[in-house]
């Protein structure tokens, strides 16, 4: 009878030891880049909670990315490999015992624990920006897939005039979300990156703004009210009797969730009031809309804007990188 461990679909031993971060992505130690961003875009694919996967795996699978596609944050993973995810440490951990401190060679009774995993320094969303994959890794000659002085730029594009019914309207309104984003989130998270002026892959519309912090993406549409209260209902705002259709955001949010499933995309429309007060129009939300974090597309006023995308984005796995990869795609997008 064959007593080897069994695998889970994820890669996971059942016999009570975790996974490896190349087990996590099915891949060899020996994997290249090339091989670890394939492996993780379809494990990615998978393993989305939008569609239908393991939020806990999903997690598992963008730390797993996170750390094996960063040089430095690999080689430091692969030196602590062989202590950490021995065979016997699943045993040894069972018995919740620890190895000696400053034990250079374990004696017969050290143990060890499954999660005992090398300390990092936590990662904030106001660290420098880290680009990934770091321009210095690049073979002598090759050519970035984005010049160095172009992918420092915090804002790419802008507002562009398209159509003639109410142009001055919509430029104006897209200015002030561009200003908006500038002075509340870029100005806090040296790796955000703003992309105006889109092509919405969903039906040849437009995205006004695409905000990208680390592997998290935010895509942006903005309107603009009289002050007043007004009720969003997860479809549309309603004010009194009637009923204000927002602009359509939902198609573009997932179409841009297939195209990028390395990220976590998320909606935002901005409301704006005509004097430009933050906190007009208040938008109060019913019963099973409430933003809390399970919709694709949250509708908010000024300064609930900044605060939900600026959380949202500072929360994400990776916050100080800029995907260089994903960066360009979306450059390569602008209309």
């Amino acid at each position: 009878m064959d007593h080897a461990p069994q695998k889970t679909m994820e890669g996971a031993s059942v016999n009570g030891s975790l996974p490896t971060h190349y087990q996590v992505l099915g891949i060899e130690a020996g994997a290249t880049a090339q091989e670890i961003k394939a492996a993780y875009r379809k494990a990615a694919r998978k393993s989305h909670p939008d569609h239908g996967g393991d939020p806990a795996h999903f997690r598992q699978v963008n730390e797993a990315y996170e750390t094996l596609i960063d040089p430095l944050r690999r080689a430091a993973y692969d030196r602590s490999y062989g202590t950490n995810r021995r065979g016997s440490a699943g045993a040894s951990a069972r018995q919740g015992g620890w190895s000696r401190p400053g034990s250079a060679t374990p004696g017969p009774s050290a143990t060890f624990r499954t999660d005992a995993r090398p300390r990092e320094a936590k990662v904030s969303a106001s660290d420098p920006a880290v680009y990934v994959p770091a321009y210095e890794s690049l073979p002598d000659g090759a050519v970035p897939l984005i010049a160095p002085a172009r992918a420092a730029q915090p804002v790419h594009g802008a507002p562009r005039k398209r159509g003639l019914f109410g142009a001055q309207a919509r430029l104006a309104r897209e200015a002030r979300t561009i200003q908006l984003l500038m002075q509340q989130v870029l100005a806090q998270i040296p790796s955000a990156r703003l992309v105006n002026g889109l092509v919405s892959p969903a039906d040849n519309g437009y995205i006004d703004h695409a905000l990208l912090v680390g592997y998290r993406l935010v895509l942006v549409g903005s309107m603009m009210l009289p002050e007043g209260a007004y009720r969003w209902n997860g479809s549309t705002l309603v004010h009194g009797s009637k009923v204000i259709e927002p602009p359509r955001m939902l198609p573009a949010v997932r179409k841009m969730q297939e195209l990028f499933p390395e990220c976590n995309v998320t909606g935002w429309i901005a409301v704006h009031s005509p004097d430009a007060n933050l906190y007009q129009p208040v938008i109060d939300y019913a019963r099973g809309s409430e933003p809390d974090g399970s919709d694709l597309v949250h509708v908010a006023n000024g300064a609930r804007l900044v605060r939900e995308v600026r959380h949202f984005l500072a929360a994400g796995p990776a916050p100080n990188v800029v995907d260089l990869e994903v960066l360009s795609r979306l450059l390569g997008g602008m209309h």
